[in-house]
Formats: C-alpha cells, sequence, structure tokens
C-alpha cells in the first residue's frame, strides 16, 4: 500500500526502501528521537521528505490532493484535539468537517462501549480524562470509516488492562473490515498482541546509527 524510496529527513531519517503493506497491522517501534512520528506524518503528507519518493496506492503521495488524502489516511494523534462541547459533538465533528452523513446514536454509543468509555453523548467532553480524551479522539476517526488509521501511541494514557482490551478490539474490527493500520508504539508487548508486521526504526534513524 505504502511504498517509500530512497526517503530522507534531515538528520532524521534515511530510509533506501520500505513497504508497509495492505489490509494488515503494522507497529512502529523504537526508542524517542528515532523518527517514529516522522514517518507516520510522511505517510499522509503532513510532514515532506527531503528527498526521495512516497506513494500510496501506487501513486506518489506529493499528486494526491492532501485534503483527500487525509481523509483516506487518518490520523489520531498521541495528544487529542477535544472540541468544545458534548461527545456526540466530537463525535459528529470530523463527519461534518468531511461533509459525511451524521452518525445515529446507536452507532455512537457502540463504538463508546466498544473503547469502554462509560459515559453519555451529552456529556462534556472536557471533562474527561487523557486516556478517556484519547480513546473519543480514536471512536471519531472510526465513524470516518478510512482506508487506512494512523496511530501515534494511541493507549500512551491508557493502564495496561484497558489498552490491551482496546487494542485487541480494535484489531478484530480491522481485521473484519479490511483496514490498514500504522501504530506507534513503546510497548513491545502490546507489538506483539497486535502486529502483523513490525518496523524497527533502529534500521532507519540516522540518530540511532550515530549513536552506535
Amino acid at each position: 500500500m505504502f511504498v517509500l524510496k530512497n526517503v530522507t529527513v534531515n538528520g532524521i531519517l534515511q530510509i533506501e526502501q520500505l513497504v508497509i503493506p495492505e489490509n494488515q497491522f503494522t507497529c512502529i517501534l523504537g526508542p524517542s528521537g528515532s523518527g517514529k512520528s516522522t514517518l507516520l506524518r510522511l505517510l499522509n503528507d503532513l510532514s515532506s521528505p527531503d528527498e526521495g519518493e512516497i506513494a500510496y496506492e501506487n501513486k506518489s503521495v506529493s499528486e494526491i490532493d492532501p485534503l483527500q488524502l487525509r481523509r483516506t489516511v487518518v490520523m489520531v494523534p498521541q495528544m487529542p484535539v477535544i472540541f468544545p462541547g458534548s461527545i456526540e459533538d466530537n463525535l459528529q465533528i470530523g463527519l461534518a468537517f468531511s461533509e459525511k452523513e451524521t452518525a445515529s446514536a446507536g452507532e455512537m454509543e457502540s463504538l463508546l462501549k466498544m473503547f469502554m468509555l462509560d459515559k453519555k453523548l451529552g456529556d462534556d467532553a472536557e471533562n474527561l480524562s487523557g486516556g478517556e480524551k484519547q480513546r473519543l479522539s480514536w471512536a471519531r476517526a472510526m465513524l470516518l470509516d478510512p482506508e487506512v488509521f494512523l496511530l501515534d501511541e494511541p493507549t500512551s494514557a491508557l493502564d495496561e488492562d484497558t489498552a490491551r482490551t482496546v487494542l485487541q478490539r480494535f484489531r478484530e474490527y480491522a481485521e473484519q473490515h479490511s483496514k490498514t493500520v500504522v501504530m506507534i508504539t513503546h510497548s513491545k508487548e502490546l507489538a506483539e498482541i497486535v502486529a502483523e508486521n513490525t518496523i524497527d526504526m533502529s534500521q532507519y534513524s540516522i540518530e540511532s546509527r550515530v549513536s552506535r
């Protein structure tokens, strides 16, 4: 699905070739500063390489309209964006931005259950904890029904048991709906549970090579 060739990002990454397969769950592992988030941002053109080519479905990312690309390849950041208003408002806003039909109450409540959010749709989203906001942001992305999910440490604010349960549920969803997932995680244990492929950033990180 994604093919990176001769990609360099000044002082951070040097990738001769990297293929990220379609309809599989890929985890990106590596220490802080190894370029994990940079790699993720390259995939939907939030960052651009200094040199090289990045292709998505055999077409250069640079030739795809950025807005269209980001509706198809959706990023869920580590620090979630929460808008003023209710949980329902936050779930619906992504659909409004994407000019898609609104979700039903049943659809939204099902996602809250999947993500272990014991809340009501009318609750104030700004009163949620950090981990609850992460999961709400993730659920919002799911309503967009993209082809690709880019997840940047989506469980960093969750306890171990909740992280494991939510990730297993999401992996089942991704497998059933033929979704491509690329996830950054610091946890090798979680990667072993959900990943079909792993990317070791020590192979591509300029800083890691220098430190050796």
